[in-house]
Parts: C-alpha cells; sequence; structure tokens
C-alpha cells in the first residue's frame, strides 16, 4: 500500500513536469510584449502583484470575520484573558482590546470566556493598541434600556444604593436613578436605612433627558394590586360592620386603619365621645382595633369608619334621675368669648353662658372667669336629653347679692368701689361682686370740667362714692363721688359775692373779653367794656389788677368781674343794684332760680350796653 502511494505520487511529479514544460510563461511566449506590459513602480516598491480572484476571497472573508469598528456603536466581546490590571477583550478586531479591571467593580465574578458591552475608546495608543470602554457602553445601552423600560412601562431591578434627601438613589442599569420616599412603599415609611443595600423591583416613572435624571417607584407596583384588592374588599362591606384594623397613620385629623389590603379613615370627631385635641390621646402607631363602617365609596375606594360609634351615646347613659336645678361638677374643655363647655361625663357637656358666671351686669370675657383644665361646680339651667343640650350657671349656687340691696346700700350711704368700665356719660363702679353703679361725669367732680372719665380716674382705681338713686327691679344703682366731699361753691359763693373786690391777673384774652382766675376752681370772665382802665386804656394779658365781682352763678359755676366798676359811679351803682337783688332771692323762698338767672342776665346786658 505505501509502495502504491509512492509511485503515484512519482507519477504525478512526472505529469506535473510534464504539463510545466508543455506550458510556456507568457514571457517566453512574448518577451516584447511582457516586457512593455511590465509594472516597473511595482518592481521598484517590493509590490507583489496580486490576483484579483484572490482580493475578492480576502474581502470576504475580512467581511466574515472582522467587526467595523465605529467609536458611536457598542458590540459585544469575549474576555480572553485577564490579567492583574487588566481585561483582555477580544471583538472580532485587527487586535485584542484592553479594558481596566475597575470598570468591573460592580461584577467580582468576571471571569475568562464571559461576553461584555464595550465602547472603541481609543482606536490605537501610542503603542498601537486598541482600547475600549465598558463603562461608556453600559452607560450607553443603560439609557436604552431605561428608556425602554418607561416607555413600555416594563418593571425593572435596581440595587438601592443609599440615602439621600427626600428619597434612595438607586442603581438601575449602571444609572443612579432617585426613589423618592413616597414612593418606596403604599405605607409611610419609617425607617429608610432597612432598604439600603436590597436589590428590588422598579418602575421608571420619569425620565429628564435634559438633566439625564431618572425617577423610579417601588409603590406604582403595586398600587395596581391593591386598587383590585381595594375594589374586592369594599365589594364585601356593608354599614355598620365591625372589622379589625391595624393603625398605620396618625394625623391632625384623623387616624387611617388598614383592613387588611385597604385603608380607612377615622376622622378625629369619630373616635371619641369626648373632645380630644390630637388623635394620638387615643391611639398609637400600629394598634389594633376594632371600628365600625360608616360609609364607603366603591367609586373612590375610599371608606369612614368609626370607633366611638362602638360605644352607647353618652347622653343615652346619663343619670336618668338628673333635672333642672341639680349641682354638677366638671372639667372645663372649651372656653370661647360667649361662655365655656364643661364636660360633666364623659362626652356630655354643658355650657355656662359668661352671663350665668357672676352676679355682675358688668359683662365680661369667659377667660376672666375660668380656663381650660379648670374643675368646676355648676348648676343645671336647662337640660334637653332629645337636643343634647344642657346649660349651666355658676352664679347661682351664691346668694343673690340684690336680695338685700336696700339693707347693704342705702340711698345716701358711702362706700368705696373698683372702676371697671368707662363709658362717654360716665363710670362703672363695683361694689362688690355683682353689684355695679354708674357715676355720671356730672358726679365726678364740684369744679373740674370733665370732657371723658379717663381724665379723671383710671380703670382698676378705688373710689369712694355716695349712693345717690336705687332702682331694685331694674337693678340700677346711681352714685356720686363729689358728694363725698362739701361743695367748695358753697363757701366760694360767701366770699365772692357780688359786690366784694378781689385782686387778679389778665390769664387771657379771649373773644369779646378776658379771664382771670382768682384760684383752682374758680375762673373768671371779664368783658371788653370792663376792661378799661381810668386812663381810659384796656387792660392787657399778665396785667395784674383789682377786679369787682359783678354775677356769681353757684349752679353754672359762672362769675363775671368788673375793672371798670371800680372807679366809674355808673358801674358802681349797677353792681349795688345786683347785689340787693341777689340777697333778696337768697331770703325769700318764692323767688325761684331762673328768676335770678333772669335778673344776672338782664344786669350783665345793662352793663355790656345791650339795654
Amino acid at each position: 500500500m505505501a509502495e502504491e502511494t509512492k509511485n503515484q505520487e512519482v507519477q504525478d511529479s512526472e505529469n506535473s513536469e510534464v504539463q510545466t514544460k508543455a506550458a510556456p510563461s507568457p514571457q517566453q511566449e512574448n518577451p516584447e510584449k511582457f516586457l512593455e506590459d511590465f509594472n516597473w513602480h511595482n518592481y521598484e516598491e517590493g509590490i507583489d502583484p496580486v490576483d484579483d480572484q484572490k482580493l475578492v476571497e480576502f474581502e470576504k472573508l475580512v467581511a466574515e470575520n472582522f467587526v467595523d469598528t465605529l467609536d458611536d456603536e457598542v458590540t459585544t466581546g469575549r474576555v480572553i484573558n485577564i490579567t492583574d490590571r487588566d481585561a483582555i477583550i477580544d471583538i472580532n478586531a485587527k487586535s485584542e482590546g484592553v479594558i481596566s479591571l475597575n470598570e468591573f467593580r460592580y461584577n467580582p465574578d468576571l471571569k475568562v470566556g464571559d461576553e461584555v458591552e464595550v465602547l472603541i475608546d481609543v482606536r490605537e495608543d501610542a503603542t498601537g493598541q486598541l482600547i475600549l470602554s465598558h463603562r461608556k457602553a453600559r452607560v450607553i445601552m443603560a439609557w436604552d434600556r431605561v428608556n425602554k423600560a418607561h416607555d413600555e412601562s416594563l418593571i425593572v431591578n435596581g440595587f438601592v444604593k443609599c440615602r439621600t434627601k427626600g428619597g434612595m438613589i438607586v442603581d438601575v442599569f449602571g444609572i443612579e436613578a432617585f426613589l423618592p420616599g413616597s414612593q418606596i412603599d403604599v405605607k409611610p415609611i419609617r425607617d429608610y436605612d432597612a432598604y439600603v443595600g436590597k436589590t428590588m423591583e422598579f418602575k421608571v416613572v420619569k425620565i429628564n433627558h435634559e438633566f439625564k435624571n431618572v425617577v423610579v417607584s417601588h409603590k406604582a407596583l403595586i398600587e395596581a394590586d391593591i386598587e383590585e384588592q381595594k375594589k374586592e374588599i369594599i365589594g364585601q362591606l356593608e354599614k355598620g360592620q365591625v372589622l379589625e384594623g391595624t393603625v398605620k397613620n396618625i394625623t391632625s385629623y384623623g387616624v387611617f386603619v388598614d383592613l387588611g389590603g385597604v385603608d380607612g379613615l377615622v376622622h378625629i370627631t369619630d373616635l371619641s365621645w369626648s373632645r380630644i385635641n390630637h388623635p394620638n390621646e387615643i391611639v398609637e402607631l400600629d394598634q389594633k382595633l376594632n371600628v365600625v363602617i360608616l360609609d364607603f365609596d366603591e367609586a373612590k375606594t375610599r371608606i369612614q369608619l368609626g370607633l366611638k360609634q362602638l360605644h352607647k351615646h353618652p347622653w343615652e347613659a346619663l343619670d336618668e334621675n338628673l333635672k333642672v336645678g341639680d349641682k354638677v361638677k366638671g372639667k372645663v374643655v372649651v372656653i370661647a368669648d360667649y361662655g365655656a363647655f364643661i364636660e360633666v361625663a364623659e362626652g356630655v357637656e354643658g355650657l355656662i353662658h359668661v352671663s350665668e358666671m357672676s352676679w355682675s351686669t358688668h359683662l365680661r370675657s369667659a377667660q376672666d372667669f375660668v380656663k381650660v383644665g379648670d374643675e368646676v361646680e355648676a348648676q343645671i339651667l336647662t337640660l334637653d336629653r332629645e337636643d343634647r343640650k344642657m346649660s349651666l350657671g355658676i352664679k347661682q349656687l351664691t346668694p343673690d347679692p340684690w336680695t338685700d340691696i336696700t339693707s347693704k346700700y342705702p340711698v345716701g350711704s358711702k362706700h368705696t368701689g373698683i372702676v371697671r368700665n368707662f363709658t362717654n356719660f360716665g363710670v362703672f363702679v363695683e361694689l362688690e361682686e355683682g353689684i355695679d353703679g354708674l357715676i355720671y361725669i356730672s358726679d365726678l367732680s364740684w369744679t373740674k370740667k370733665i370732657k371723658h372719665p379717663s381724665e379723671f380716674t383710671n380703670v382698676g382705681d378705688k373710689l369712694d362714692v355716695v349712693v345717690l338713686e336705687l332702682d331694685v327691679e331694674g337693678r340700677k344703682l346711681s352714685l356720686g363721688h363729689k358728694q363725698t366731699e362739701a361743695n367748695p361753691w358753697d363757701k366760694y359763693e360767701t366770699e365772692f359775692a357780688v359786690g366784694t373786690t378781689h385782686t387778679a391777673e389778665i390769664s387771657e384774652i379771649v373773644d369779646k373779653g378776658a379771664t382771670i382766675d382768682f384760684n383752682e376752681d374758680i375762673t373768671a370772665f371779664v368783658p371788653t367794656r370792663h376792661l378799661e382802665k381810668e386812663d381810659g386804656k384796656k387792660l392787657s394779658q399778665g396785667e395784674s389788677a383789682e377786679f369787682q365781682i359783678i354775677e356769681f352763678n353757684k349752679e353754672f359755676k359762672r362769675v363775671v368781674a368788673s375793672h371798670t366798676a371800680i372807679f366809674r359811679e355808673e358801674e358802681q351803682q349797677i353792681v349795688k343794684q345786683a347785689a340787693k337783688k341777689a340777697a333778696a332771692t337768697q331770703s325769700t323762698d318764692k323767688t325761684t332760680i331762673g328768676d335770678v338767672n333772669a335778673d344776672l342776665q338782664a344786669l350783665k346786658d345793662k352793663m355790656e350796653g345791650k339795654s
């Protein structure tokens, strides 16, 4: 067999030699044409000619075995070697690429034979090496995947890296996405750190291409299932049904209770029959409790729950023997300007109007009598069990001070009271709790002209008073302050009688005359005509002179004086006549004050030259 093979090879060799000899080359057949067509350029450059057929075959092999390595396209490579620092990647290019192992920190299990996504970073470095980037490829592919997940509502896996303000940072396909705290779960999260380091499923809910921001939600994945559960659960609910639930969240306006897949709200007013300031006074988080279904909305999946409805209404449990006139004790729970609400039993309140807190007719604010939390005793004034209303009174527990008012405060008696309030026409003075009297502005002082009571006294001041009038039925008391002192005008009536002479200084020049101050109480008026001096000149402001009284009216506190009457006989005669009439007025009972005033006015007119 070996010999046959050898013989065959020899025979083939001989045949080849015969064929070679039989087929001469082109240069042997036509040397002139060969020299004419010879490519002297390729010969000088050392380029061997290649047959066109072979070039076609070569291009076909390149197309089948090598990739078109563009900078902006991601391709798949295979790890063919791993060194201490780099991974050698084959991407079917002219040479293998190099990627730093730092780009594979997320994948510590990388091994030879693994396929990875790469991007051409540098085609040829200084040494002619192909530099690849796995990180850049991951970013490009990640954005494609994120966009696809967002557009097609796909579920993606993400790794919770750390906490941040308002939520968490999640690694999705190598991109840092934001997970808002409100999108972690359907229930409020108390411990964010418990989610750090976990891999969870998410839904991409928002992408900001301009700022390269991605927002994901875990809550969105479970909301759809929860909505279905809610509809199923709500479909089985009935009003009045009692269910067990767990306190899920507490707010200022109520409590959210988990009924096993669906939440219901217990409003703060449905937690207790008593008034409460905050729901945490009644319940606490994670507490299990029974609640009653008050109402629900299948379309909006809302459930209204009640806790206090599990117990009998306090008004129904109120003592049947309780009646008007009975005394009760309770705690002040609410205060308003018009009164205070007293809780006499759990869930049962009565109103004490401010007018029922004191016998005083001078009403004040309820805060002046009680404050929230006070324990008070009161008397039931009205009781309506059907409307569940009760009115109470405190003042009824003490005797009415007006029952013996005539013996305690008879007309003419003197007392000391406290100024409680002002009006434009007078001052209210409290003699004792429940006994107020009014001092008219004209009864404050004998001598001072007062425009408003605040010019004379202050609220809270003690003031001596005299009872002027007493109206028991109308519960009104008229008081006077000036009556506690003697009327200084009684003394002035003699001291400054008509015809008496006094020395004083012109205080002020006024319209139609001037004024002079004889003392702190008496200011007299001097008509212009009576300012004339003996030399014919008139007195000026600040000038001192003698004056004769030509009119004195105690009732109206009016005094008129004259300087001219001192040296002119006519004016002196008029003053003497006026003095006689004044004396006659005091000596006869028939002459009225009006008559005296008319005579004085006539005298004044005569002296001023009017008649």
